[in-house]
């Protein structure tokens, strides 16, 4: 095997423009389909964000003590898909219901009475939510619940959509760089088909021919994969201070790159295994059939 490896490596500045050109393409396709995944990674983080903002309010019974009231707080937060459930006393509402109309003199003589207990519940998957608020609508001292199930389902959609559109995307995208790429070595061993002749006439097995431009595959693959890496590293945090210093997008949350670099670093070497590797393989076995 290291006959194989010194031949496939000593191949590579043998034929350097090609190897240079299979190298370009595979930093090429890799940077575009981490791109696309790097953005939908932080798309669902956002969309994930925003679901557990989202919260609706159950209110009790008015002619319970705010003892009483507290104590329904176990019995909701034991519902399967209830994350939390925070309980705002009728004191609580006022001062917040106060403060938003803080410009309106009508609104600051109102009782306590007025207002009711309540909880605010955050779930954990808002495609349950409709079920959620029936659930925690039949417990016994909750008298209304106030939802937007319309508003949860529009965030549900919108983040499989994204998703869906992403992974297609980045689907697309490795069938086009395995194309490319396979085309890019099928080139580089078309201009050494003699050679690949002579030693099939000489009584090379096809294992002998075939190993060398394996491990020039493998060795083009990963360092490609390694080049894009840190190409899509240096890209993302410019992308990420840009954002973070920007007035009119700062509202987009960039995840730091140090929690993705491992995975990124482990689908690009494994892309760019499977591209290098898979793209010689599917190359030269036209040219052994002599």
């Amino acid at each position: 095997m290291a006959y194989f490896f010194l031949e496939g490596f000593r191949n590579i500045f043998t034929h350097g423009l090609m190897s240079f050109a299979a190298v370009c393409m595979i930093v090429c396709c890799l940077l575009i389909m981490g791109s696309f995944s790097l953005v939908a990674v932080n798309l669902d983080n956002m969309w994930g964000d925003y679901e557990k903002q989202n919260e609706f309010l159950a209110f009790v019974d008015e002619t319970y003590t705010e003892e009483q009231a507290r104590a329904l707080q176990s019995r909701i937060e034991s519902i399967p898909n209830v994350a939390s459930a925070a309980f705002v006393s009728k004191e609580q509402a006022k001062e917040d219901f106060a403060a938003d109309k803080a410009e309106n003199e009508l609104f600051e003589g109102l009782p306590d009475t007025v207002f009711r207990d309540r909880f605010r519940i955050h779930v954990v998957d808002l495609e349950q939510l409709e079920a959620t608020v029936e659930q925690v609508g039949q417990i016994t001292g909750v008298v209304k619940v106030n939802a937007s199930p319309e508003i949860a389902q529009g965030f549900v959609v919108v983040r499989n959509i994204a998703s869906g559109v992403a992974l297609i995307l980045v689907g697309i995208l490795l069938l086009v760089s395995l194309f490319i790429i396979t085309n890019t070595i099928k080139l580089a061993t078309f201009n050494r088909r003699d050679e690949i002749a002579i030693m099939k006439m000489c009584g090379a097995t096809n294992g002998f021919v075939r190993w060398p431009f394996v491990f020039e595959g493998l060795i083009i693959g990963l360092f490609g994969a390694v080049l894009a890496f840190f190409l899509q590293w240096g890209v993302y945090v410019l992308i990420g201070r840009a954002i973070d210093s920007s007035d009119t997008i700062r509202l987009i949350t960039v995840l730091p790159f140090d929690r993705m670099a491992g995975s990124v670093l482990a689908t690009f070497a494994a892309t760019g295994f499977v591209i290098g590797v898979g793209g010689s393989v599917l190359a030269i076995r036209k040219f052994l059939q002599v």
